[in-house]
């Protein structure tokens, strides 16, 4: 199981959003929030970064580096990805459909 704090949209006290690029997103299925969907990482050459495990309410959180991001989820309903790129510091919202 992973190690990660429970994910909420709920940025921890003290993000600085002018000095941290944080990932952030819900994942789905059709429309329903999918909570239990291990949420992966990866970076602009394809390579693992992180995972986290989505929220009961499909709810995930990242911390990153500016760049170009892939961002899979993995659920025994199905697999979904998106990209994202982040051109500087701040907030970046994304969801992700898994079918």
């Amino acid at each position: 199981m992973c190690g990660a704090p429970e994910q909420t949209q709920v940025l921890p006290p003290g993000t600085d959003l002018s000095k941290q690029t944080v990932l952030t997103g819900t994942v789905r299925s059709a429309e329903e929030p999918l909570g239990g969907a291990y949420v992966r990482l990866l970076d602009g050459t394809g390579e693992f970064t992180a995972e986290v495990v989505s929220s009961a309410s499909g709810q995930f959180r990242f911390f990153a580096a500016p760049g170009t991001w892939t961002i899979r989820a993995l659920h025994r309903s199905g697999i979904g990805e998106t990209t994202v790129t982040a051109d500087a510091p701040g907030l970046y919202t994304v969801a992700v459909t898994v079918s």
